[in-house]
């Protein structure tokens, strides 16, 4: 009896319906943990902040009563001096503006809360952040990294056609999906690599290439062939976005933009969308990522395209702050060093 059924086609398509149904209910089980946790967070933190303001207990008591809390349930983590401190630190954060959690914040992870208000200082920008980890799924660390790459800052900032080629809301969607400028820092390559290697160590690093680019893009294929009038031609980099529902064609310039790289563009989003697009599939969209760019010299050369085409900037190395670039010393200074060093020893 027992392998008739599992050999049953109709029996094995039951089970996967009922395993699906309880994964679902583990997943809604898990999020309504998470939301309750921070509900009461919310709670402690705001008990906390009256106390403080209203009694004349100090900032000290806040050791004794994560101590008392941590005796009262044992097998709750949560209560630890420093955890209890962060409870309070988020609640003040958020209550500047909200009077209950807010939907977005109580959605995510209580790691990922922490790590926001560790490092974001506005509160619009931490609702971002939250809107943006539900969004995309990302993990603590891929959080830590959008935040470092300065996400919040870089998003929708191409220069693009979009809003004169493309429908509404089509056009907003797209141009929210494009970043300027793009961080290439997980390649570990010189501002000198040349266009073949980034393109070589973007599809070997695929996964942390495909969070740089964000949510909805799938990888189709490198120096993706296409034949023109009997002419063979080599696409760089092809995707397809599952929720622009369209092809994305991904070129990239090692050096500085210059305006006949649109042409190029151009005519390769004309060639996939006649050989490669299908009918259900909206117009392709081309990227174009080059090391520097002038904006007007941008936006002039996009002007007459009627092809929907973004320009952004890519990043290798992670420039150096100004206030730590002074304290750095010179190579002049690092000769004249040296220099001492060898007078000394002799």
């Amino acid at each position: 009896m027992l392998d008739k059924l599992t050999n049953n086609k109709q029996y094995s398509q039951w089970l996967k319906t009922i395993k699906l149904k309880i994964k679902n209910a583990q997943l809604k089980a898990a999020l309504s943990v998470n939301s309750m946790l921070l509900e009461l967070y919310w709670d402690i933190g705001k008990e906390i902040a009256i106390k403080q303001e209203n009694e004349e207990w100090g900032s000290g008591f806040i050791n004794q009563f994560a101590t008392d809390l941590r005796k009262s349930f044992p097998e709750i983590k949560g209560f630890s001096r420093r955890n209890v401190y962060a409870i309070r630190q988020w609640y003040l954060f958020y209550s500047q503006q909200f009077e209950f959690v807010p939907q977005a914040v109580a959605q995510i992870p209580w790691g990922h809360n922490r790590l926001i208000i560790s490092r974001i200082k506005e509160i619009k920008k931490a609702i971002f952040y939250s809107h943006a980890t539900i969004e995309n799924g990302w993990s603590r660390d891929n959080l830590e990294i959008q935040i470092d790459n300065n996400y919040f800052e870089t998003k929708g900032n191409s220069i693009t056609n979009f809003k004169r080629t493309l429908p509404i809301p089509q056009s907003d969607l797209a141009q929210e999906t494009l970043k300027d400028p793009y961080q290439f820092g997980f390649l570990g390559l010189e501002d000198d690599a040349l266009e073949k290697e980034i393109e070589r160590e973007l599809t070997k690093h695929i996964t942390d290439f495909l969070i740089e680019l964000g949510k909805g893009f799938a990888f189709v294929g490198k120096q993706y062939h296409v034949k023109v009038s009997k002419k063979d031609y080599y696409i760089d980099l092809l995707f397809y976005h599952l929720e622009l529902r369209c092809y994305v064609v991904i070129e990239l310039k090692a050096g500085i933009f210059k305006p006949e790289h649109t042409g190029k563009l151009n005519f390769y989003l004309s060639a996939v969308d006649t050989l490669v697009k299908r009918k259900e599939d909206n117009p392709t969209i081309g990227i174009l990522l080059c090391k520097k760019k002038d904006k007007v010299e941008a936006e002039f050369s996009l002007r007459d395209i009627n092809k929907p085409i973004g320009i952004s900037n890519y990043l290798l190395t992670k420039a150096i702050p100004d206030e730590i670039k002074t304290k750095l010393p010179t190579v002049e200074q690092l000769e004249n060093e040296l220099s001492e060093k060898e007078k000394r020893k002799e």
